[in-house]
């Protein structure tokens, strides 16, 4: 493999190779977004094999294999993580152009150091080195954050989350990673899911320890818990949402008396006011996290559970998401201009699952930015199907054109895996492969040291200073 991944990967000239290795490479890392658990940090945990770490919860390997005839069994199912690792290496050959091939041996390189392309011929071999050198202690959970050089690790948590694990670490000054908790509360929206809406809204009474009997004391139960999570150190919070909520013709009155009806069993109204109730308490959210300084991210765009049949069997997040086609801009400016003319808009992160509304995005952030901050609004990195060659440089190209590549706050791994630490340097080689092109077509001066710190400030600095509070 020596040939393929190697010290220049992606870089396709002198001048890609110097700004990647003399600005970018070396940086650390400010992770921002991830789905890394909590728990496993706090505990140091040590998977026993590659399977463990590599293809448990990764939808992305297990859409590829479910293409390519693999059973279930060797997926999700009851089969070892042996014959799992030995499925998945089966069909790693037939995932060439995919990022997938890509991110599989940039995996193996960093940490674990082989040079051997997966397939059933190398997969045992590969399998025992590699579980010998998960036994070691630079290879646990903190041991390998340390390793890629993670300074800040934004995980993503529900409001009735106790963030046990994320108290623990903010305890342990043997690790340098900071752990921030990130505030998501998706599930506090789902007015019309009847029963599982009220056990949810239950929790979070107990949690917080108010009780919840209209909307007034939702809000306060939720800020609460925003006070709680601000104690530990959150800085941002999180939304997936297929668009943002319109105001339409919002009557609030209406809206309560929906809401306590819903909470005391009768769910009679509550997909006709969902969206002025998702609108109402969003907005109320928004304007807490203005008050907090906190950076509030949106993920826009996914056509979730498409395949009823294997959500009924397997449950949400396991690989029946694509992209959706919603119209976005409209709803964008009527939720950003609601805040904003309030004084109330926080720091904001867009991110994109439909390429096909980058230009929408990329020109959207422009309406609202000002603060005397830079980069107040920001254009997500290619998020989800676009985190590949082709997405990231089509989003790096419309922030480029609509606003200020300048001002990026760069990649993050929104994964779920210790490993996936290699789209940082995916990210990192294909953006000083970029800006190396427009410097060889003349499009930007030949002056390596100033484009070099504008890399450097994506790569990190820009994150540095967006998410300080």
């Amino acid at each position: 493999m020596s040939d393929f991944i190697n010290h220049n990967f992606i870089l396709q000239s002198d001048i890609a190779q110097q700004l990647y290795h003399n600005y970018a490479k070396d940086l650390p890392i400010i992770d921002y977004h991830n789905h890394l658990p909590p728990d496993q940090i706090s505990n140091n945990h040590q998977f026993d094999n590659l399977a463990q770490i590599w293809l448990y919860g990764d939808h992305y390997k297990w859409r590829a294999m479910r293409t390519l005839g693999v059973e279930e069994k060797y997926i999700t199912g009851e089969a070892s993580d042996f014959e799992k690792f030995q499925k998945w290496s089966e069909i790693v050959p037939q995932t060439l152009r995919n990022p997938l091939y890509h991110w599989t041996h940039m995996e193996l390189k960093n940490p674990f150091g082989i040079n051997k392309l997966l397939n059933i011929q190398s997969s045992h071999a590969i399998y025992e080195q590699t579980r010998e050198q998960l036994k070691e202690p630079s290879f646990s959970t903190q041991g390998l954050l340390n390793h890629f050089k993670v300074e800040m690790v934004g995980t993503t948590d529900d409001p009735i989350d106790s963030l046990e694990f994320h108290k623990a670490l903010s305890l342990n000054t043997e690790f340098n990673t900071k752990v921030l908790p990130t505030f998501r509360p998706d599930k506090v929206f789902q007015l019309s899911k009847g029963d599982v809406f009220r056990a949810y809204v239950q929790k979070l009474s107990d949690v917080s320890g108010i009780k919840i009997h209209h909307l007034d004391s939702l809000l306060e139960a939720l800020d609460e818990r925003i006070n709680y999570f601000d104690s530990l150190g959150c800085v941002a919070s999180d939304h997936g949402l297929k668009y943002l909520p319109k105001k339409g013709a919002f009557n609030l009155a209406e809206v309560n008396s929906t809401f306590i009806r819903v909470i005391n069993g009768d769910d009679t109204g509550a997909l006709e006011v969902e969206d002025s109730f998702v609108f109402y308490i969003l907005s109320e959210l928004c304007s807490k996290y203005h008050a907090k300084n906190w950076a509030q991210q949106f993920h826009l765009g996914p056509l979730r559970d498409t395949n009823k049949g294997k959500l009924a069997i397997l449950g949400a997040d396991t690989g029946y998401d694509s992209i959706g086609d919603y119209p976005q801009a409209d709803r964008m400016a009527d939720f950003f201009n609601y805040l904003d003319t309030k004084d109330q808009l926080a720091k904001t992160i867009i991110y994109n699952v439909n390429p096909a509304d980058n230009a929408v995005f990329g020109s959207m952030i422009g309406n609202f930015q000002g603060g005397n901050m830079k980069g107040k609004i920001q254009f997500g990195s290619g998020w989800w199907y676009q985190d590949q060659l082709d997405g990231m440089t089509e989003q790096i190209n419309a922030l480029s054109n609509y606003g200020l590549i300048s001002c990026f706050i760069g990649m993050l791994t929104d994964s779920r895996s210790f490993l996936s630490y290699s789209r940082h340097e995916y990210f990192r080689r294909l953006l000083a492969n970029i800006f190396a092109e427009d410097i060889i077509k003349g499009y930007l001066p030949h002056d390596v040291d100033m484009i070099g710190k504008v890399i450097a400030d994506i790569c990190y600095y820009n994150a540095v200073a967006y998410f300080k509070k």
